[in-house]
């Protein structure tokens, strides 16, 4: 049986500076972050849809067979698109503080990255990325439960449920209009909402509703944003509390 690593894909040797020694072929003329920040011209533009090997070898000026230098697959090239959206981490946003001010910060960080590309959250994935930046990103997340009695498991459980949060609540709030960069304020709900409400069908709702109507968008976006992630801080407390008992092997 073979224990020979097998070989990083050139698309990850690019990113992470590992280039192979003694490769054969023409030297790229690009830099695979170039390549990374035309996709995100791109898909800035045109939205994912928009995004191909063609479109994306278009921005650099180049054939969309002079990718292949870079990446085997369209799959690939949304990993490194991905990797220059997001950009580096500043670890400083964990850095001090207490640990729940650490980590909102952190989900405030991720949030503003996603806002600015919303085509991110649409992004196919087949697997946990592997790119420097996306990296860095989970490496800033766990640095923000230091001191914290918990379990390296449990800390990153609770870092993934924020993160699968803060992804979903950009997602809905960017298709519904209320963020982003290209969308307009819900206005027709804010309207129409309080004409619908029938009080003996929806006496709840009703009573709800100058809360909801009252906030414009931005407003609706930056509250939410707030609300349910302390109700996941206050569970991620609570493991604190609770004796870490062994996960059954059966």
């Amino acid at each position: 049986m073979s224990t020979v690593d097998p070989p990083l894909p050139r698309y990850l040797q690019l990113l992470w500076d590992r280039e192979a020694t003694g490769r054969r072929g023409p030297k790229p003329g690009r830099t695979i972050q170039e390549l990374g920040a035309a996709g995100v011209v791109v898909a800035d533009r045109d939205g994912l849809d928009g995004v191909s090997m063609k479109s994306v070898a278009a921005e650099l000026g180049m054939t969309p067979m002079s990718l292949y230098r870079y990446v085997d697959s369209k799959e690939q090239l949304l990993e490194v698109m991905l990797d220059a959206a997001y950009g580096p981490t500043d670890l400083a946003i964990v850095a001090a503080g207490p640990w729940r001010e650490r980590l909102t910060r952190w989900a405030w960080a991720l949030a503003d990255a996603l806002v600015r590309h919303p085509w991110i959250s649409a992004t196919p994935m087949t697997s946990p990325p592997l790119s420097p930046n996306i990296i860095g990103w989970t490496e800033a997340g766990a640095r923000a439960f230091e001191g914290l009695a918990l379990t390296s498991q449990q800390k990153m459980s609770s870092l993934l449920v924020v993160d699968g949060y803060v992804r979903s609540h950009v997602a809905m709030s960017v298709t519904m209009g209320f963020t982003g960069p290209h969308t307009p304020a819900p206005d027709a709900y804010v309207t129409y909402l309080p004409m619908l409400l029938d009080p003996e069908r929806f006496p709840a709702l009703l009573a709800a509703s100058p809360a909801i109507t009252d906030d414009d968008g931005e407003d609706f976006f930056r509250d939410e944003m707030g609300f349910d992630p302390d109700l996941i801080l206050d569970e991620t407390e609570a493991l604190t509390r609770t004796p870490h008992a062994p996960h059954p092997t059966s």
